[in-house]
């Protein structure tokens, strides 16, 4: 059914799990179209109560894929701009989904696996994971993941990881609040089981319920910013600069700005 993604369901437990190891499950057009359709399916699935999210492979998600972004801003303003749409779509249906989302992260979360990240309800990671927010270091903007990354860590924190690109490790993560919590590897999956069955013990419409009235007391600021951060994205992808920045990465050199 999926090409880039797969899913499972065990009874009320459904994972989906992003499946292009080979490109480290960097997304693109078509995981995207793909995570939407299976957070929609699974949402509305009544048998399914708890969604999982993971990354096949040594890493959960590098990001975008960098050829497919290039590939889609050389294409114009415009194209970027629908590419973008359906991007910010993505992180929404993540986020709107109304079952409770874990995201299980390993490895490594970069750039845009951030935002997947920060749209779930919950986020654990091992302790040797790495993250970063590496966009400006290529010359672009982490539009479209804003919105969810500020209400996880606030203006303040996301300036100093969004604006310098650095490399954080789980820790930090978890300190700034993008994951709730860092554990050893081999304790990861019996802290998300018993997670899990914690939010068995609720009504799932209750839980529902509870996410939409969350939801809908801090929406005016988030559906507000949306149209903004698409345009955003699709200005620094197909700008000079945006350019430069990924096509200095496939070279494997310096993007002009620091020479």
């Amino acid at each position: 059914m999926y090409t880039t993604i797969e899913t499972e369901q065990h009874y009320h437990i459904a994972t989906v799990w992003l499946n292009r190891p080979d490109v480290r499950n960097a997304f693109n057009d078509t995981m995207i179209a793909e995570l939407i359709h299976a957070f929609e399916t699974l949402g509305s699935d009544e048998v399914v109560r708890v969604i999982t999210l993971r990354g096949r492979g040594k890493v959960f998600c590098a990001g975008a894929d960098l050829k497919w972004m290039k590939a889609t801003a050389t294409s114009g303003y415009k194209e970027s701009l629908e590419e973008n749409r359906q991007l910010a779509q993505c992180f929404q249906t993540v986020y709107n989904t109304p079952k409770p989302t874990i995201a299980v992260v390993h490895g490594a979360a970069m750039g845009g696996a951030n935002g997947l990240i920060a749209a779930c309800d919950f986020a654990y990671a091992g302790n040797d994971t790495l993250f970063a927010f590496s966009e400006v270091r290529l010359g672009l903007v982490p539009a479209t993941i804003a919105p969810y990354i500020l209400k996880r860590i606030g203006v303040a924190k996301a300036k100093e990881l969004i604006l310098t690109g650095r490399q954080f490790h789980a820790k930090e993560a978890a300190q700034a609040g993008l994951i709730n919590q860092v554990l050893q590897e081999m304790d990861l999956e019996s802290k998300v089981a018993e997670l899990i069955q914690e939010l068995l013990q609720a009504g799932p419409e209750s839980i529902a319920a509870c996410k939409q009235l969350l939801h809908y007391l801090s929406a005016k600021e988030l559906e507000a910013s949306v149209p903004y951060t698409i345009e955003a994205i699709a200005r620094a992808r197909s700008s000079a600069e945006g350019q430069e920045g990924m096509q200095a990465f496939f070279e494997k050199r310096k993007p002009d700005w620091i020479r």
